[in-house]
């Protein structure tokens, strides 16, 4: 897994990451510690890919506002 903090990520990159750490833990076979971990690293990468799409979700929406205003 990286060692990138989370925020750092961009949406690519976190929700790849995410995918990672999803495969790891359905094949199983890690310790709890391990397994703790990656979950915890899982859920922020989780939190950090809704936030990017929170942002390009507002983007959009003023981006039309801004175009329904003109019209």
């Amino acid at each position: 897994m990286s060692e990138t903090p989370v925020t750092d990520l961009g949406y690519e990159a976190a929700r790849d990451e995410l995918v990672d750490v999803v495969k790891l833990l359905e094949q199983g076979g890690l310790d709890l510690d391990a397994s703790l971990a990656l979950w915890e690293r899982g859920e922020l990468l989780a939190t950090r890919c809704e936030e990017h799409l929170a942002g390009a979700r507002q983007r959009v929406e003023n981006a039309l506002a801004h175009v329904a205003e003109e019209e």
